[in-house]
Order: structure tokens, then C-alpha cells, then sequence
């Protein structure tokens, strides 16, 4: 199996969130059109601000460089781009996190927003790619966050919404806070697809389930403290989104010889991977798979299983989840 066999792999991402996927040169861009924001305005010099010494240090890059986005014009860049990288990864579909409140605070209106995501996933359709949106709450905001999050949702729900999530800090903003804002989601039909256990132990993906009513989690990583947990989600086929890169850059794994990943399949929990931040973290889709493959020995079936699972668990229309399964089962029976 050659190293472009995983950038060849037909692929679903469910776990990209848009800031993140910005590479240096787009953020370079945004830098120049936005000067005096603190965020250089050479690529290279992105590619430094974007060494990362822990998981506050990463939210406070992502926070500057959200600053720099402050138009629609902006936002169709980011989709744009997101979408050209996700073209040549193989990446067919992805479910795109999008955080409403932190653009808004920037002075985008509310309709500028919406407009500009259904313009970039316009595009992003004439280029191959089919996306759906996830918007999320972040932690930090708050449950006024949560709530104006929901309304903007609500209000607006671009085509392609799929979800609600939660993301940001999790250490003192337990998921339970949200539970009001998730259930008022979920009363409209959106799907809880939070983030949990990505610096935190088991409780608080306990709580991502029980609280949130989570369908999916993202990271889980804490899961893999719980047996009980595991068994649950191998049992309830609760599909974890896990992003290797991302928890070795962001430090809330030490090293891939202690990734929870394996422990995760050899319990029989549902694993999807995803890029997560692919821009800030120098990865793609595509490189998960082989990082998972030549670093954690993953085999070419668990990769396949993986990718069957990201089919299964995305929240798709029937008709691109069976055109993505028999382009998969095409792929297969080819020669790696």
C-alpha cells in the first residue's frame, strides 16, 4: 500500500471546523486585509504563530485569528478554500463546524453570515465536495452564548445545518450547562453532536450522553478511562470523531504511543477521524489515515472499517450516503 493509497480513499470528514482549516497562506490573506490584529502577514511566519505549546495557548491562536474575520467576503475565502483542500484530499463530504457567535461579535450580521456560508457551500458543491454544518456553541461564551447560538440557528439554519455542537474550553464548563440549549435544538430537529472528553476524563462525556443527548462525540478521548463507557458507546453505536494530529498538537496527548485510538477499536467503539483544525495543524483527512496506518499500525481494513463508519455516521441525505458507500466499495476492490 502506497502513501497515496489514504490521500486516494474516498473519505468522509465529520469533524473540520472552518477558522481551523485555514492554511497559512489564507490566513496570511485575511492578515493583510485585516493589519494590526496581532496575526502575521506571511505564510511562513503563520506557519511559526501556529507552534502551539498547549490547549490554551491553541484557543488563544484561534481566537486572534478569528479576529481577522470580519465580512462575508471573509467567511466565502474560508469556505472556499476548506473546500479546494477537501477536493484534493478525496474528501467527498464533510460536516463543517461553524462557531455563529464568535463571527457575529466581530460585526458580521446575522444574514451576512448565513448568506456567505450558502454562497461557500455553493461553490464548494461545484467543486465536488458536499457540506454540511455544524454550529457550535462555544464553551467560553457561556448558556446566554448558548442560547443566542440556538436562536441564530433558529432564525437562519442555513441549507446543509445538521447540527448543533459545543466546543472550546471544557475545564470548568461542564456540558451540563448546556443541556437547555441542546434540548431547544433538538426539539427542532437538529442533531447533538458535542465535544467531550477531549482534555477532560469520562464524566463529561457521561454528561455529553445523558445531558446533551449526544448522537456523536467529539474527541472522546476521556472515554477510554470508563469500561463501562466504552461498552455503552460499542453498544449504543455512539461513533466517536477522533483526531490524532490535533491531540499531539494541542498537547493533550503525550505522544501517539499513548493515544487512546486502539483502545477505542479493540473496544468496539465506533470511530470516525477527523482533521479538526487541518490548517493550524499542518494535516488533512487523508493524513489521519496514514498517520493512524504507518504510526499506529492500523490496517488497511480497519482503515476501510473507519471509513465505512464515517459513511454510516454522518448526517447526510440517503442519496449522498449511497453514493459515497458504493464509491467506497468500489475503491476497495481495487488494488492498493
Amino acid at each position: 500500500m502506497t502513501g497515496g493509497w489514504t490521500a486516494r480513499l474516498p473519505k468522509v470528514d465529520l469533524h473540520v471546523h472552518l477558522l481551523g482549516s485555514a492554511t497559512p497562506a489564507t490566513v496570511a490573506e485575511l492578515a493583510r486585509r485585516r493589519p494590526g490584529h496581532g496575526v502575521p502577514a506571511d505564510p511562513a511566519e503563520v506557519a511559526k504563530f501556529y507552534r502551539f505549546t498547549d490547549f490554551p495557548h491553541f484557543l488563544t491562536v484561534y481566537t486572534a485569528v478569528n479576529r481577522l474575520v470580519r465580512s462575508g467576503e471573509d467567511v466565502v475565502t474560508l469556505v472556499t478554500g476548506l473546500a479546494h483542500d477537501l477536493a484534493l484530499d478525496t474528501v467527498r463530504y464533510a460536516e463543517v463546524t461553524v462557531t455563529p457567535l464568535s463571527h457575529l461579535k466581530q460585526g458580521l450580521a446575522p444574514g451576512e453570515l448565513a448568506e456567505a456560508l450558502t454562497a461557500g457551500r455553493a461553490a464548494a458543491r461545484a467543486a465536488g465536495v458536499e457540506l454540511g454544518w455544524v454550529f457550535d456553541i462555544s464553551g467560553d461564551d457561556g448558556t446566554a452564548g448558548g442560547e443566542s447560538t440556538v436562536d441564530w440557528i433558529l432564525r437562519w439554519q442555513p441549507e446543509g445545518t445538521v447540527g448543533l455542537g459545543l466546543g472550546g474550553p471544557e475545564h470548568g464548563v461542564p456540558r451540563r450547562l448546556f443541556r437547555d440549549a441542546f434540548a431547544r435544538a433538538r426539539a427542532a430537529g437538529l442533531h447533538s453532536l458535542p465535544h467531550a472528553g477531549e482534555t477532560t476524563g469520562p464524566a463529561e462525556v457521561w454528561s455529553a450522553l445523558n445531558d446533551l443527548g449526544a448522537e456523536r462525540i467529539g474527541h472522546g478521548l476521556g472515554a477510554s478511562a470508563d469500561p463501562r463507557l466504552l461498552a455503552h458507546l460499542a453498544e449504543r453505536g455512539i461513533t466517536v470523531e477522533v483526531c490524532p494530529t490535533s491531540n499531539l498538537r494541542t498537547g493533550v496527548v503525550g505522544s501517539l504511543a499513548v493515544h487512546p485510538l486502539p483502545g477505542l477499536l479493540s473496544a468496539g467503539v465506533p470511530v470516525t477521524l477527523g482533521s479538526d483544525d487541518p490548517g493550524m495543524f499542518a494535516t488533512t483527512c487523508g493524513g489521519e489515515y496514514r498517520l493512524c496506518r504507518d504510526r499506529l499500525g492500523l490496517s488497511t481494513e480497519d482503515l476501510l472499517t473507519i471509513a465505512r463508519t464515517g459513511i454510516a455516521a454522518a448526517f447526510c441525505s440517503g442519496d449522498i450516503r449511497a453514493r459515497l458507500a458504493a464509491e467506497l466499495a468500489r475503491f476497495s476492490d481495487t488494488p492498493g
